[in-house]
């Protein structure tokens, strides 16, 4: 019950009406080199045209890091001493793509299979049908590739250029900690082609190489964070990193995609401009955008039955049946019983 969203034409139509906005400036082909901070608190951000390679310095008050990849190093030329508490750990991931219609056709859906014995929760293959710009396509993995690049474009400095003093001993803890993520790593780095086809057919016993090519997707950066009990702990999602007088914002991190935009921006408000966000004229326009802007849906058959009817309009989609809330039948708990202890469950974006 959804439909694939093409957050590129999404961000389009995003700048198209903010160009017609005052006060903004659109900037492409731009490299940022600098952050320092100026004497009056504000920000100064220097920054490099890549075609024409003139240089240009913008004044702010507020920045915003969102540079996926580049946040961390970018964070931490600001100099805030939050900066120092992150490291990062590049890992990248690879599926193979068929295009032949005859097969495409066969699937309609995202399906999820399960983790080998002993491989970590990243590694969860899954079978894709993706629309790209009208054409249907099927993507199966991920396989996780390595690079010491941030970006897919990066330099194969970055690794090296982002290590400090400061973070290179909870790396070195994360290493040892999480040898098994290490082993598993190095595993995937040595499947041939023949293997990769072989994951597949436990999925699509049918698949022939021929139907199928191997495409790199993204670089994701995941977080390395100093920890005072473990030394470092490896954070496999996204964490807001701010300073403390909140002028300086940034996102680290790897997430599952685009969809999570909204609410780690969401997230930024709350935390960076605090005393606004709980005025009512915010609080207003805040529930203008987002309607269920502070409402627990979980637990709520009622309000997710709006919800998601709201949506379906909004984007033209079928609208969803209606939902009947199961009657709630008493269950005899054994209190003296000890329950087993469930093992902790990471998510790691690919």
């Amino acid at each position: 019950m959804g439909t694939d969203v093409n957050f590129g034409e999404i961000t389009r139509q995003f700048v198209a009406h903010l160009q017609t906005t005052p006060k903004f400036d659109l900037k492409l082909s731009s490299e940022v080199q600098d952050i320092t901070r100026n004497e009056d608190g504000s920000w100064r951000v220097s920054y490099k045209n890549l075609k024409d390679g003139s240089k240009t310095e913008t004044d702010a008050k507020f920045v915003f890091i969102g540079a996926g990849g580049g946040a961390l190093h970018l964070l931490q030329k600001s100099g805030i001493p939050e900066a120092k508490e992150y490291a990062g750990f590049p890992v990248g991931g690879s599926f193979l793509v068929t295009e032949n219609p005859t097969i495409a056709e066969q699937h309609l859906a995202k399906a999820y299979g399960k983790a080998s014995v002993g491989a970590p929760p990243m590694s969860v293959p899954h079978l894709d049908t993706r629309v790209l710009d009208g054409k249907r396509v099927i993507l199966f993995g991920p396989f996780a590739t390595f690079s010491t690049k941030f970006l897919k474009e990066g330099s194969y400095l970055d690794l090296l250029t982002t290590t400090t003093t400061h973070n290179v001993w909870p790396m070195t803890k994360v290493g040892i900690k999480e040898y098994p993520l290490v082993e598993y790593l190095a595993g995937q780095l040595m499947l041939s082609d023949e293997d990769r086809l072989n994951a597949l057919k436990e999925y699509f016993p049918n698949a022939k190489a021929e139907d199928w090519r191997l495409w790199q997707a993204g670089q994701r950066v995941q977080i390395i964070k100093r920890d005072e009990a473990a030394g470092g702990v490896l954070k496999l999602g996204t964490e807001i990193v701010a300073s403390q007088d909140g002028s300086i914002a940034g996102l680290l991190g790897a997430s599952p995609g685009a969809s999570t935009a909204a609410p780690i921006m969401l997230t930024v408000l709350q935390k960076v401009f605090k005393d606004k966000v709980a005025t009512p004229e915010w609080q207003a326009k805040l529930h203008q955008i987002v309607p269920s802007y502070g409402t627990q849906l979980n637990g709520s058959p009622e309000k997710v039955a709006q919800e998601w009817a709201y949506t379906a309009k909004v984007l033209e989609l079928t609208p969803p049946p209606a939902v009947i809330a199961p009657a709630v039948t008493p269950v005899t708990v054994d209190t003296d019983a000890k329950a087993p202890k469930a093992s902790a469950a990471s998510d790691m974006a690919l």
